[in-house]
């Protein structure tokens, strides 16, 4: 079986593939400011140049970017980072699979193992019979919540190739999907807005929490992905949206989703509330107080019922 899938070991791979700055940063959440200060005062990354004598980073120092950042966001200080190895990094990441990789008593779990292929079409198939016996709910809860954190996990120790990414990415997406079209158009409430900031192009995130809002019967909305936040705030009053939802993923930069928020909640009407999901937890731990962060889809359906409850009981009141 020929399986999809390049490592940090593979100096091929490594030495093929070269980031501009740009997409350095949109790739890791690091900003262009932070690799070059970085870079004087720790001696790493060390760029190499192109041919107009632009920054280009070779794939093994990304991969450890992207280990880097999400240590970061777990509260590790970079000056105490940046000198140590990949295989370091990994223990820090996840010290019992780093302890087995280095042994060599275990390789890295790769997402879709379950699906015991690397086809596509079959996996796409695959998919779509377990969306069909678990129902849209639960497939998102159980199947596609597992594959996201494997994908997540994956993608950071530098074990996902991007191409294999996007492949998994457009598999998950395609069939949530399907699954989305055969929910009947609902007018019911809650009325919700989707969307994700300007630089943030994942939507996987995002269509997972739609399928479960709409699961629980809320009217959904999608701009999709990198809406303005003015739009966003237009949308929301043309639509008379009572929540707004977004999704950061792991290397959303914080500053940038932090200031979005809090542009986003003083122009939104006070009845309006701003939910957020996310797979970086500084992002959650860092929020506006007064949107509510949902660290965990199966935290959705509760917080739709706890809205209606909310409704209801101030309907109640004014009576």
């Amino acid at each position: 079986m020929n399986k999809l899938g390049t490592t940090m070991q593979d100096g091929n791979y490594a030495q093929r593939w070269r980031l501009s700055i740009g997409a350095v940063e949109r790739d890791t959440g690091l900003s262009k400011d932070t690799l070059r200060v970085w870079e004087k005062r720790y001696g790493f990354p060390q760029p190499e140049r192109d041919k107009f004598g632009e920054r280009v980073y070779p794939q093994e120092q990304v991969e450890k970017l992207r280990l880097l950042k999400r240590l970061i966001d777990r509260g590790h200080r970079p000056g105490k980072l940046v000198s140590r190895s990949v295989t370091e990094l990994l223990q820090l990441v996840d010290p019992q699979p780093a302890r087995a990789i280095a042994s060599g008593a275990a390789t890295p779990t790769q997402p879709f193992a379950a699906f015991n292929t690397q086809d596509v079409a079959e996996i796409k198939q695959q998919l779509r019979d377990r969306l069909a016996s678990e129902g849209l709910r639960d497939f998102v809860l159980q199947t596609v919540v597992d594959l996201h954190q494997q994908m997540s996990d994956a993608w950071m120790r530098g074990q996902l190739a991007l191409y294999e990414e996007r492949l998994y990415t457009e598999a998950l997406l395609s069939t949530l999907q399907g699954g989305l079209g055969a929910i009947p158009l609902q007018n019911r409430t809650p009325r919700v807005l989707l969307g994700t900031f300007p630089n943030e192009s994942r939507t996987l995130g995002l269509t997972m929490m739609e399928c479960l809002l709409a699961s629980e019967g809320a009217s959904c909305l999608s701009l999709g992905a990198q809406a303005p936040v003015v739009d966003m705030m237009l949308a929301a009053r043309a639509q008379q949206a009572d929540i707004v939802a977004l999704y950061f993923s792991a290397t959303y930069p914080i500053t940038q989703a932090l200031e979005g928020l809090g542009a986003l909640r003083e122009q939104l009407p006070e009845s309006a509330q701003v939910w957020i999901g996310s797979s970086n937890p500084a992002i959650m731990r860092r929020a506006p107080a007064d949107v509510v962060a949902l660290p965990r889809f199966d935290m959705i359906p509760e917080a739709v019922a706890s809205w209606r409850q909310s409704q209801s009981v101030g309907a109640f009141s004014t009576h």
